[in-house]
């Protein structure tokens, strides 16, 4: 097993069994053996005890050597109590009050469980529309939107995270107005992705600068018009400003719904790659098309038949899956294994293509594309219709495409390209089918030492050519990039691109090259810099539309790190304010406490439990701390002196910096047992606030994290930076995540 000491890190973080205590009960060897097993165990009612043990053993070899992943909850939970092993689940929103909220409490159940959700509020009747059972008007589908977004704020999933959702919305829906810039501010409905409902017909009439119907869902008659292309352009503004909403093609998915007998698709997964009916749940598994390569005549090339073995298990294992899993609600199961839906993707896109030497923006890398998910569907169905000859169809294929073509398969659908955030990690490769996000960047360490991290063909390149040294891959870490360094050849800037080095055009075309044979979506974030304009958002969606996806999201950089906080950065290059001549002529001596000064108040997690610290500052800078222990916590009067000391120093003009240098590391015994602390003592918190603090002063943004305290633009956990993907945020540092 090859897996780096971050992979290990993030397992052992997330995903490996613990006892109450926190402690290990396993390694990832140990995990992949439990999930292995009970996997191969939905073999034993079609097969004998040997040939169960065989296909253990097949499952075991294919993630240990990380040529296939599951998606998280089958590796957090196979073989565990909790036993849930999906990720995506979208659940119906009907216009009633008690339908309303029994949708609520199923989403609850599922985020308890581990999985996202998505729903339509499409059916719910507008704001201000009469409500004939009370004689009061409906209060519109935003308002129960941010309902259902506190309850997930409440419940974290499997006690490890937040739950995420989707929220769709019509176009042609009443409040589309409202739903559109619902998520203008970025501090609201923060567990949700959101995306609008595009019809064919909205299009046309953007195109033609008309006027298109709204539609009271409720009575299913027209209410009002709007014009088409003002609609489109606030879309473009706000997926501008912050990246929401994205556009889910309605039509599109649809006219590819493989059960048109049981209904319309109205809604997908968070992250946009999965759609499902409603009460429909969908288990997603990678390849890991890094490692699917040999050599031919001493060049690199696919190894198409590895592919192809590999795809066989993976179909086997998910099909599995369907049996062995325990699904939240009743509904939910009765549907799943109705249609026994899988979506088999891969991961590692990126690198594959610069192992091969191939661009990921040009016409070369959208060919393979084409090319290698046309191999895996096609072997991903004829796997799936072997299982059906020895297992049967799917309960619902009198009511899907393939019984009207006479084919006689084991899944209704069998591919979807998902985001793979956290088990790209694991596998130590890119994501899913996005370029790569950095080729170098610098790791902390212990006692502040630096490491370097370099993508490993990259580095593998720079040292054949004789180009690599530790100065220059900070160099590359700081620039974000290589294009334009001059110690490296032209045609390596060409092969070992970055997400922002390649532009949205070809982002847009390689998702329409992998959609192409994709039964379901696919999860791509179309990256744009800064400096990208509205237009080149509209250009972005107009494409995606026209080359065949079914939906985008944007994201471009730096749109959601404005501070939530509204105050003025400080000026710290203001002369200090003038000490008096018997302070110069002894030893040093404070300034004053200001009148009035600007802060920040963070809730810190410690050893024995909670400390509140608040770092105010004027226009001469930091002048102060405090801290305030919570009920069950902390050594009150030492972090008191501590933070007197500190605001005492900073207001005789001690450097920050030094300070922090102190009191950064020092460790408390009641931390020592507990692992997912992110703080060592109260001085440790102290130094870590006043250094976010710093930070903000030199210019970096500020925000709010999960737990509503404050941290510097980046992970919340780690302080890295975060990557834009499918609607959500991953930190390759940490492996920390969120939707919305």
């Amino acid at each position: 097993m090859n897996l780096s000491d971050n992979a290990v890190k993030v397992l052992e973080k997330r995903y490996l069994s613990k006892d109450e205590n926190g402690q290990l009960l396993e390694d990832a060897d140990g995990m992949f053996r439990r999930v292995a097993k009970a996997v191969a165990g939905a073999d034993a009612a079609y097969v004998s005890a040997a040939a169960v043990k065989k296909t253990e053993k097949a499952f075991y070899e294919m993630m240990s050597g990380l040529e296939f992943l599951p998606n998280s909850p089958t590796l957090m939970n196979a073989g565990r109590p909790l036993g849930q092993l999906s990720a995506c689940f979208v659940l119906p929103v009907e216009d009633t009050m008690e339908a309303i909220f029994e949708a609520l409490k199923n989403a609850a159940m599922i985020h308890k469980s581990g999985g996202g959700t998505g729903f339509s509020f499409s059916r719910l009747r507008q704001k201000g529309a009469s409500v004939n059972s009370t004689g009061g008007v409906a209060s519109g589908p935003i308002s129960f939107m941010k309902v259902f977004n506190a309850a997930t704020e409440a419940v974290k999933q499997g006690g490890t995270r937040r739950g995420a959702n989707m929220g769709i919305l019509r176009v042609d829906h009443p409040d589309i107005m409202e739903f559109i810039t619902c998520k203008q501010d970025n501090a609201d409905i923060t567990n949700f992705n959101i995306s609008v409902g595009i019809t064919e017909a909205f299009m046309k009439a953007a195109a033609e600068n008309r006027d298109y119907d709204l539609i009271d869902p409720h009575k299913k008659t027209v209410v009002g018009k709007l014009n088409a292309r003002e609609v489109f352009d606030i879309i473009v503004d706000m997926a501008w400003s912050n990246g929401e909403p994205g556009i889910i093609f309605l039509d599109r998915l649809n006219q590819d719904n493989a059960t048109p007998g049981l209904g319309e698709i109205e809604s997908t997964n968070p992250c946009g790659e999965q759609p499902l009916l409603p009460y429909e749940s969908c288990n997603l598994g990678s390849i890991n098309v890094s490692l699917m390569i040999k050599q031919d005549k001493s060049q690199a090339v696919v190894d198409f038949d590895r592919i192809g073995a590999v795809v066989k298990n993976a179909v086997h294992f998910l099909d599995n899956v369907i049996d062995i899993n325990k699904y939240p609600l009743p509904e939910i199961e009765e549907m799943t294994k109705g249609n026994r839906k899988i979506g088999l993707g891969i991961m590692g896109w990126a690198d594959l293509l610069c192992q091969l030497r191939i661009p990921y923006n040009s016409q070369l890398a959208l060919t393979l594309a084409e090319q290698l998910m046309r191999f895996i569907q096609e072997q991903a169905k004829k796997a799936s219709m072997e299982l059906a000859e020895q297992r049967g169809v799917f309960p619902n294929f009198a009511k899907s495409i393939y019984h009207q073509q006479g084919i006689q398969i084991r899944n209704a659908t069998t591919t979807t390209i998902a985001p793979t955030g956290t088990l790209s990690i694991i596998a130590g490769v890119s994501s899913g089918i996005e370029p790569v996000f950095a080729l170098s960047y610098i790791r902390n360490v212990m006692d502040n030492d630096e490491l370097i991290e370099t993508n490993p063909y990259f580095k593998q390149a720079a040292i054949t050519g004789q180009f690599y040294s530790d100065n220059l891959m900070r160099t590359v870490a700081k620039k974000g990039s290589i294009k334009g360094l001059a110690e490296i050849p032209e045609w390596l800037q060409e092969v070992f691109v970055t997400a922002h080095d390649i532009s949205a055009e070809w982002h847009v075309k390689m998702q329409a090259a992998f959609q192409k044979y994709t039964d379901n979506a696919v999860s791509k974030t179309v990256n744009l810099s800064s400096h990208a304009t509205r237009e080149d958002v509209r250009d972005v969606f107009n494409m995606a539309n026209e080359t065949g996806c079914k939906g985008v999201t944007i994201y471009r950089d730096g749109s959601r790190d404005s501070q939530v906080l509204n105050i003025g950065k400080v000026n710290v290059k203001e002369t200090p304010a003038p000490q008096t001549e018997e302070a110069k002529s002894a030893f040093l001596a404070p300034r004053p406490r200001p009148e009035i000064t600007t802060g920040f108040t963070e809730k810190v997690k410690i050893g024995c439990g909670t400390i509140f610290i608040t770092v105010n500052y004027d226009k001469h800078g930091i002048c102060e701390v405090f801290t305030n222990t919570g009920r069950a916590g902390g050594c009150p009067s030492q972090s008191e002196a501590t933070a007197r000391l500190v605001s005492i120093s900073l207001r005789s003009g001690v450097d920050a910096n030094s300070i922090i240098d102190q009191l950064k590391g020092i460790r408390c015994h009641s931390t020592i047992r507990q692992k997912d602390l992110k703080v060592l003592s109260c001085p440790d918190a102290i130094a870590k606030v006043v250094e976010k603090v710093m930070k903000f002063q030199n210019g970096d943004k500020v925000e709010a994290d999960d737990e509503g305290s404050v941290s510097s633009n980046g992970c919340p956990e780690c302080g890295k930076k975060l990557e834009y993907e499918g609607g959500c945020v991953i930190c390759r540092n940490c492996g920390y995540s969120k939707c919305g």
